[in-house]
């Protein structure tokens, strides 16, 4: 079967249910950052204050304690999983747009990595790795960036003029 390059000549309504699970996948996924933004600060500082707390900085104006094993083993859990389905999910998708290989696999790739060196830093750190603060941010930061990109080519492609491709 041949999907590359098919997106845009999907029947209607698949196109609709698809443009219609990116957008709300989308409100979900920036939300979270919004979240991160919010607890961290979103900067390499901010992200060890979050996992390993702050009780002995005398200037924080809101005091955080070191999240228990039990704590960190459910964040880690269920942000692989669940950001494994997603980004399988958006990749299959991806999949069937009109777009380089080499770019095409490397977004559909790019994601998994960077949840693995993400949240496993994330645990690293909260070991005691204080470095893995840089790795996160780096791997968290490529991450948004290779799912926003997906994400505008999938909803691009998916309304653009059908073009029936020659198989």
């Amino acid at each position: 079967m041949h999907l590359d390059g098919q997106l845009s000549v999907f029947p209607r309504e698949i196109k609709l249910l698809i443009g219609v699970f990116v957008i709300v996948l989308s409100i979900g996924f920036f939300t979270g950052l919004l979240f991160v933004e919010e607890t961290s600060s979103a900067n390499p500082n901010g992200i060890e204050e979050q996992y390993l707390g702050n009780e002995l900085d005398e200037n924080a104006t809101v005091m955080k304690f070191k999240k228990s094993e039990q704590e960190m083993l459910t964040l880690v859990h269920n942000h692989v999983l669940s950001m494994s389905i997603i980004f399988f999910l958006v990749s299959l998708i991806l999949y069937t747009s009109k777009l380089n290989t080499k770019i095409k696999l490397f977004l559909m790739i790019e994601p998994f990595v960077s949840v693995v060196l993400t949240f496993g830093g994330i645990y690293l750190l909260w070991r005691g790795n204080l470095w893995m603060k840089y790795i996160i941010m780096f791997s968290g930061s490529l991450m948004v960036l290779s799912y926003s990109a997906s994400v505008i080519i999938i909803l691009s492609q998916l309304f653009r003029k059908n073009h029936k491709i020659n198989n």
